[in-house]
């Protein structure tokens, strides 16, 4: 329970950030549009300094640093602090350095993630690259002060910070409106931008990741915790962190350079759309943005919170060489994610264009977006999966498994993205790309999962019997959610469902909870104790709400 408990916290928190980034989102829409070339530079310039910390530094840090870490805390006589102070002063004199040589490099990056766009467009994306780019040190700097506090089971700070950021970002968003208005169809070109226009909106992005870090020293000064430069970084133990990270530097590179290559096609609708070959109905970087934004609700509120919860006993098992608990507490959380992942991906498929209706308003746009939707949504439960399987790895001090598997799987995703570019029309582009991501993520999965059999024997009895259930729960929640909708018009032009924002947040609310009850009922039918878990982790949140409410 007290995982729930921990998981329920760091839940509360997501679901908070992502009310409010689904806020940002909808804002923006409204803002500068979601198929208009000025939603894809700002989109791609805005992502920019997401790919270079991954690349750098970002599976590093997740990967190494936890389990450095509880060894630290537990093994040296001062409780890990002399490690903590010369580990965050080598990440931050290595992240300011990375951050200049980055935004000096800004105009090379967005030639790197985009294709076939004219002068104009690249123009406008590099002015907003110079702007987002410096989020790269504070992305780094929040993840460090981050996987300190997890360290200790500290783990809803590291959860609830992104709300400052969303907060900060929103009031941003609000100042434009108020200063240049609404643009939702594109009618401001890109050579029509102003600087005013562009600093506000790309620096207040900037400044809303800089608090999100910032916010964290105060949560390490509850914990007892207090930082001091320290540069004296040899004879530490810094070397074994170094060493572990080789494999997971080599993964991310990897990603990212599959990364690189579905900016790329993705980026071709829009060229396409500058050249008068495509419409508003037709999804690029901007809409595939959204659509991952939906994707990642669930998996953010439930598989990541669960993850880092479990993560720290994992490791904990692993560094005691208790193997059996290691095994069950892996086995428990793939079954969790397993009920969620699936649940959601059946609930946000059958709500895919009426959640596409809340952030565009032309018909062709809605349908365009909430084709990518579902296409992603296949994919969440081996991709929710893989992330919890990566965890076990990294908790047993194995990056060099994740790394081949994930070798695998960016070969897949990046054969499959050529053959996109070639064959298919630009309508459908991101579509296939959103399926090819399902694909690769399938391959990925079966190859974790075996390899990890292989090491540590069954790991996951009951799971294939547990997500029958689940699949058969979902399947008659999912008819009976898509009749209801049905009801509202479903996705036809000029449909209730469609009609308005408002209108789709109706239609959209009724039809998940009616989804979510067929669901659990289900289940309860069918005698899956999963249900119990769930019901366990919903009280948990109940009572963390309450607990806040009284303060």
């Amino acid at each position: 329970m007290s995982v729930l408990k921990s998981s329920a916290w760091m839940a509360l928190g997501t679901i908070l950030s992502r009310i409010l980034g689904f806020l940002r989102a909808i804002l923006l829409a409204a803002m500068i549009g979601v198929t208009t070339n000025a939603a894809d530079a700002f989109g791609v310039a805005n992502q920019l300094p997401n790919n270079v910390y991954v690349i750098i530094v970002g599976g590093v840090l997740n990967a190494v640093l936890v389990p450095q870490l509880v060894k630290s805390h537990r093994n040296d006589a001062d409780g890990g602090k002399g490690y903590v102070d010369r580990l965050l002063t080598l990440a931050i004199t290595v992240f300011a350095g990375i951050t200049v040589v980055a935004t000096v490099a800004a105009p090379v990056l967005v030639h790197l993630y985009t294709h076939n766009w004219n002068n104009n467009q690249l123009a406008l994306a590099t002015a907003f690259a110079y702007w987002c780019l410096p989020q790269l040190f504070f992305y780094g700097l929040y993840s460090v002060l981050g996987e300190v506090l997890n360290s200790r089971s500290a783990f809803g700070p590291f959860m609830w910070a992104p709300v400052l950021n969303n907060v900060v970002s929103l009031a941003g968003m609000a100042a434009f409106v108020i200063l240049f208005g609404l643009d939702p169809a594109g009618f401001r070109g890109v050579e029509n931008w102003s600087e005013a226009q562009i600093s506000l909106l790309a620096g207040t992005a900037t400044l809303g990741v800089a608090s999100q870090a910032l916010i964290l020293f105060v949560s390490w000064k509850r914990i007892g915790l207090n930082f001091k430069f320290n540069f004296n970084w040899r004879g530490v133990g810094l070397r074994p962190a170094v060493k572990a990270a080789t494999w997971t530097l080599a993964m991310v590179i990897v990603t990212q350079l599959a990364g690189l290559v579905q900016s790329a096609v993705a980026s071709l609708p829009a060229a396409s759309r500058e050249q008068g070959q495509a419409g508003l109905g037709v999804a690029s970087i901007a809409a595939a943005s959204i659509a991952w934004l939906i994707f990642m609700l669930p998996h953010s509120v439930f598989t990541v919170s669960l993850a880092t919860a479990y993560f720290t006993r994992l490791t904990t098992h692993a560094h005691e060489e208790a193997t059996e608990n290691f095994k069950t507490d892996l086995g428990e959380g793939l079954r969790l994610i397993s009920m969620v992942s699936i649940l959601a991906a059946t609930l946000l498929m059958v709500l895919a264009y009426p959640a596409a209706r809340v952030f565009v308003g032309e018909y062709p746009a809605t349908i365009a977006l909430g084709n990518v939707i579902i296409a992603l949504m296949l994919g969440l439960l081996p991709f929710s999966l893989n992330f919890f399987l990566q965890k076990a790895f990294y908790a047993l001090e194995d990056t060099k498994t994740p790394f081949y598997t994930t070798l695998v799987q960016a070969s897949v995703f990046t054969a499959s993205a050529l053959l996109i570019a070639w064959l298919a029309p630009a309508s459908q582009v991101v579509v296939w790309l959103s399926l090819a991501t399902t694909f690769a993520a399938l391959i990925q999965v079966t190859l974790a999962a075996r390899t990890l059999k292989a090491r540590i024997g069954a790991y996951a009895i009951g799971l294939w019997s547990s997500m029958f259930k689940f699949a058969l729960a979902a399947i008659g929640a999912g008819l009976v959610g898509y009749g209801l909708l049905g009801l509202f018009g479903g996705a036809a032009q000029g449909s209730f469902a469609l009609s308005t924002v408002l209108a789709a947040m109706i239609a959209s609310a009724i039809v998940a909870v009616a989804v979510v009850a067929v669901f659990v009922i289900l289940l309860k039918a069918f005698k899956a104790p999963e249900a119990d878990a769930l019901f366990g982790f919903l009280r948990a949140s109940v009572q963390k709400l309450k607990g806040i409410a009284r303060r």
